[in-house]
């Protein structure tokens, strides 16, 4: 009997254990993008987010619409980043998100903020725009007009239907 409580307390502590860190570290998530981006020729998209942004999940839905999808897997590699998270749902963010947050200078910036790395790891624009404010998920034909000028930085090719997608897609209505 001492043995069946043993072994379910130890089943136990280890599920506790897995769901805390189930979510992978934000070194595991830029490792294998790298590996990617490199034998594909793509930029890495990072992306923060949090279960309870509203401008993360329209983001989200922008990019992953029918129109705009293609040109975003043909471009990049997206690495979505769970930081931020609401008291209760910490369990949710990846493990070194914060400080990978802090390191791209988006800690104070508000969500979502994302970066925008090469194969290298090294930063070619983010969603700050000329006035140091975040952009976030672009939703006003400026915003939409700027983050379209840091796509065309960073893509391997973006024609003027895409640019009129991703207008389409994102400009709210």
């Amino acid at each position: 009997m001492k043995i069946k409580i043993v072994t379910l307390f130890i089943t136990a502590i280890l599920a506790v254990n897995f769901q805390v860190s189930a979510q992978e570290s934000t070194d595991t998530l830029l490792k294998n993008a790298q590996e990617i981006a490199k034998k594909e020729g793509k930029s890495i998209f990072i992306k923060f987010e949090a279960s309870w942004c509203g401008w993360c999940h329209k983001m989200t839905k922008d990019m992953k619409s029918e129109k705009t999808k293609k040109f975003f897997e043909d471009n990049f590699i997206i690495v979505p980043i769970v930081v931020k998270e609401a008291k209760g749902k910490e369990k949710l963010e990846n493990p070194g998100s914060t400080d990978l947050l802090k390191n791209y200078k988006g800690d104070e910036a508000g969500l979502p903020f994302w970066v925008i790395l090469d194969s290298d790891l090294k930063v070619i624009t983010n969603s700050y725009n000329t006035n140091g404010q975040n952009l976030g998920g672009p939703a006003s034909a400026e915003e939409v007009k700027e983050f379209i000028h840091k796509l065309k930085k960073t893509a391997k090719k973006i024609t003027q239907k895409d640019i009129e997608d991703i207008t389409n897609q994102f400009v709210s209505q």
